[in-house]
């Protein structure tokens, strides 16, 4: 079965613990990745902050994996450097993503229990944090707050979120959240290539108690 038919019926099965019916789209993973140095790429060609350098073994989280569109680019990115950490709550779709990239460590885990997570496979700060997780996630556990207590001071989190609905109170919950916990947070252009358009919250200097 191929990963949109596998989605749609696990959407169907638990529609609160998937995001999306539509994987997400090429234009989408490249918007979500462009903020974090991973490659080693020149600034101007990731549209990352200039002037920074690359973290030569990156530690990456994926939070809320899904069917492994983002792992897939993540992996290349990282062409057998660092680690890559996947976290998918669904445990269809974490053992399809396990079976297909066996150098990655998929988790059949809530992004609530990151921490824990972390601390079972021996890693205490990430370099980097991509996620894809609906907003029922940040309703149930402190994503923003989680995440800023995981990443290097370097480090960088990366969301997306939908267009056109940032006024609904779920999507300013979020963006709210982000702002406690990082000392910067803006948001990228939208990406209208997407089904639905939508575009991505980046976080960076995590604030920690």
């Amino acid at each position: 079965m191929n990963d949109g038919r596998v989605l749609f019926q696990e959407f169907l099965r638990a529609p609160t613990r998937v995001a999306t019916v539509t994987a997400s789209s090429d234009a989408l993973v490249a918007a979500l990745l462009a903020p974090h140095r991973l490659d080693g790429a020149p600034d101007a060609e990731r549209g990352a902050e200039p002037g920074a350098q690359p973290t030569a073994d990156p530690i990456v989280v994926e939070l809320g994996a899904g069917t492994g569109r983002v792992t897939d680019a993540v992996a290349h990115r990282l062409g057998g450097r660092g680690r890559h950490i996947a976290v998918e709550i669904n445990p269809v779709l974490a053992a399809r993503l396990a079976g297909r990239h066996p150098d990655v460590t998929v988790v059949a885990a809530d992004a609530a229990g990151l921490p824990t997570v972390l601390a079972e496979h021996g890693v205490e700060r990430v370099d980097a944090i991509v996620s894809l997780l609906p907003w029922s996630a940040y309703a149930a556990a402190p994503v923003p707050e989680l995440a800023a207590g995981v990443l290097a001071p370097s480090g960088t989190f990366t969301q997306v979120t939908l267009r056109g609905l940032h006024l609904l109170p779920p999507a300013r919950r979020q963006l709210r959240d982000l702002r406690e916990a990082f000392g910067e947070v803006t948001g990228g252009a939208t990406v209208w290539q997407n089904l639905p358009p939508a575009r991505i919250l980046i976080a960076r200097s995590p604030k920690r108690a």
